[in-house]
């Protein structure tokens, strides 16, 4: 079953713990919102499943039309229910970033910014430091408890942790799958008009899961490392990409909204049954037969299919409906006519 009290808590930081090796060793975060309730956030540094490392990507300007869905600044916890369109974060189905990014460090490690912990510290501290920057923090909640934080001491204790990626799990897992619940810390640095996020994975979760569920899809061949990747991290099938959209052509609507494709591959690729789906889900064929090595498609938007100008996500998929390829794009980035966006 899915996380039984997934959202998103929005606060600023006024502290951080280091567990180091401990049995299960988190990066703790202390941070109040604006009504003066205090949480604690547990990020997960380890794996308790070998490989014990996990899978991190920050974005250093993130741009997202989640962002626009997110509560107000400092509102404290805030639950978000399953599905498309609001809030909440699914790594697979809102294209939120490019998994082969993802790469891996340990959780703790003597010397400076060569594991997991530096890296969050790296961001948290300075948000810690500066009260303007707003933290959003995504996964389960637990509390108000009967009694004082373990960590920091506040009463009561009260907290998020799941902040991570939480579907595909191992059968040990599985219990927690679910789609659109997936963990994050988004912070908004407000007097740069930037987002920075950091996502975070288990090398043990899979990349295809089931659209209910969020259970990993058995026999899906799992997508293979980018060429270079030394197989750090999960990458799409670096076949067919999308590299292109034209989202708010010239004229009133109804538009003629085209997405472009190329096939990144040495051998030509059969398109046959392959789709394209927008935001809310909805599919229209790409055009079938063979596109040759390194050459562009553009494919023409039909069966209702359309590209939002308030922001959305375009998704490429294979004739099994399995992802290849995905990507989003802002209000802003669409807001000008006839602009073809490059991905």
């Amino acid at each position: 079953m899915p996380l039984k009290a997934y959202g998103v808590l929005s606060g600023r930081v006024v502290d951080t713990r280091r567990e180091g090796s401990s049995d299960s060793p988190h990066y703790q975060i202390h941070l109040v919102d604006d009504g003066g309730v205090h949480y604690r956030a547990a990020v997960n540094v380890e794996s308790a499943e070998a490989p014990s490392e996990l899978r991190y990507l920050v974005v250093d300007d993130f741009r997202h039309p989640v962002t626009a869905a997110l509560p107000e600044a400092g509102s404290g916890w805030t639950p978000l229910h399953p599905g498309p369109g609001g809030a909440n974060l699914d790594y697979i189905r809102a294209n939120l970033f490019d998994p082969a990014a993802m790469r891996l460090l340990p959780p703790d490690a003597n010397g400076p910014d060569n594991d997991l912990a530096d890296l969050l510290d790296h961001y948290v501290l300075r948000a810690k430091a500066n009260q303007q920057v707003i933290a959003y923090v995504f996964g389960e909640r637990w509390g108000p408890e009967d009694q004082a934080d373990q960590v920091f001491g506040f009463r009561p204790g009260n907290g998020v942790h799941d902040i991570h990626m939480n579907q595909g799990n191992s059968a040990q897992f599985a219990r927690d799958d679910g789609v659109w619940q997936d963990g994050g810390l988004l912070l908004h640095l407000a007097d740069e008009s930037r987002w920075v996020a950091i996502f975070l994975a288990f090398q043990s979760q899979a990349w295809h899961t089931d659209d209910t569920t969020g259970h990993t899809i058995s026999g899906a061949e799992e997508p293979h490392p980018a060429p270079g990747d030394g197989g750090a991290a999960p990458a799409g099938d670096g076949v067919a990409r999308i590299v292109a959209a034209l989202v708010n052509p010239v004229g009133p609507a109804p538009e003629a909204e085209t997405v472009t494709l190329i096939n990144a591959s040495p051998d030509p690729l059969d398109l046959t049954g392959w789709q394209i789906a927008d935001r809310a889900k909805r599919t229209c064929a790409v055009p079938g037969g063979p596109l040759a090595a390194g050459t562009t498609l553009v494919v023409a938007l039909t069966d209702g299919v359309t590209l939002g100008n308030s922001g959305g996500a375009i998704t490429l998929l294979d004739p099994q409906g399995l992802k290849v390829h995905g990507v989003s794009y802002t209000a802003e980035q669409a807001h000008d006519e006839g602009w073809t966006l490059v991905f």
